[in-house]
């Protein structure tokens, strides 16, 4: 836990970026909603702003008044706890509220957050607040994505910024990393914020091991689609080969083959793209059938996080083969937080590392993202074992 003021100053600098992040948008943006993976941008402003009003504000702000009685229902996520919500496919039917009313939402929630922690002290309360935090830094990230998911869908594939950088080459050279065989151990450790998916610590027996230092690259995923990659059954888990038929899937997502170039949507509109630059917006399954047929094979989170000191990390949430379940002594919280990651351990894969669309402050070695095996408007990667 932080002290109070740095921990106010870190909620003002968390609210700030979610609005930054925002500010390259037209109005109309801010309702869209393609698919029902992605939330419209108001929604997630909302959420965010109704997470600290919900569970801090309307229990430890005496005399507090909600800014509407409707907004639990309209930017609840999926709390069965705290009661009904929209649902989730529903969220770009939201015409209404306005953006600026939701703005005058978090400016209403924000101020009032200020005035509990400029004198509360109270361990517990400044817990809450930290979490809060680092939800908001979550939704940070989906709504990047879900933001270049919007507009990657839009026929005219509009510039979303002239300055984001998506992709940036990994210049040393590949190599491979050898890990002895022996006991290790895994999980959050320190006094610093975790979730509670990253406890308890534990120990785990790995067999010696490779991996490599280097991101698979778009030029070694294009050698894959040129060689029928996604047209070979035996690649693939009969899942995914399904997944791929029943979708026409044929290259990572946002990618364009015009006039014999491969072309990909990017935050700054259509691009060429890189040969040397990290793969991204990939699948489990296309990440397996990728390692298959280079011979190779996936790492388990254990073996990532073991070797994660050796190679650098964080340009893509990189997909494990490691299913999604909890650790020894889990401890779900009592009442709606312990809904956040708990019940979700089932039918999802384990990704690890971080992204260029996590926010500073957020990762670390111990993180454990998930997704189910068939989404990719993250920006997920690869790493290869043996």
């Amino acid at each position: 836990m932080l002290l109070t003021d740095s921990l106010l100053d870190f909620f003002t600098e968390t609210r700030n970026h979610t609005e930054t992040i925002c500010a390259p948008l037209e109005i109309e943006d801010y309702v869209v909603q393609p698919i029902v993976d992605v939330s419209p941008p108001k929604w997630h402003l909302g959420h965010t702003t109704w997470f600290f009003e919900e569970f801090i504000l309307k229990s430890h702000l005496p005399d507090y008044k909600i800014f509407d009685a409707d907004f639990s229902f309209v930017f609840n996520s999926y709390y069965e706890t705290v009661g009904k919500r929209v649902v989730r496919s529903d969220r770009g039917n939201l015409s209404r509220p306005s953006v600026e009313k939701v703005y005058a939402y978090r400016k209403y929630v924000t101020d009032a957050i200020k005035v509990l922690f400029s004198e509360n002290q109270d361990t517990k309360l400044t817990d809450l607040l930290e979490i809060g935090i680092h939800h908001e830094k979550q939704h940070q990230e989906l709504l990047l994505t879900d933001i270049k998911y919007i507009l990657g869908n839009n026929p005219l594939l509009p510039q979303y910024s002239d300055t984001f950088k998506e992709h940036q080459i990994e210049k040393h050279q590949q190599d491979w990393i050898s890990m002895d065989e022996g006991v290790y151990e895994i999980g959050h450790h320190k006094e610093a914020f975790c979730y509670d998916n990253e406890l308890g610590r534990h120990k785990v027996y790995l067999h010696a091991y490779e991996i490599s230092n280097k991101l698979v690259t778009n030029e070694e995923f294009i050698g894959f689609i040129e060689t029928d990659g996604y047209q070979k059954f035996d690649l693939w888990h009969a899942e995914g080969w399904d997944w791929v038929n029943t979708n026409d899937i044929k290259a990572p997502l946002y990618w364009h083959k015009i006039d014999g170039e491969w072309y990909h949507y990017t935050l700054k509109g259509l691009e060429k793209i890189d040969p040397k630059t990290p793969v991204s917006h990939i699948s489990y399954f296309e990440a397996f059938a990728f390692a298959q047929w280079k011979g190779l094979r996936l790492p388990t989170e254990f073996e990532w996080e073991t070797a994660q000191s050796f190679f650098p990390w964080g340009k893509r949430w990189e997909w494990t083969e490691s299913a999604y379940l909890p650790y020894p002594n889990y401890q779900k919280a009592d009442g709606a937080l312990g809904e956040y990651n708990g019940k979700f351990m089932v039918n999802q894969k384990v990704l690890r590392g971080g992204s260029v669309a996590t926010p500073a402050k957020h990762t670390r070695h111990t993180y454990r993202n998930f997704f189910q095996t068939n989404l990719r408007w993250q920006y997920t990667g690869l790493r290869l074992a043996r």
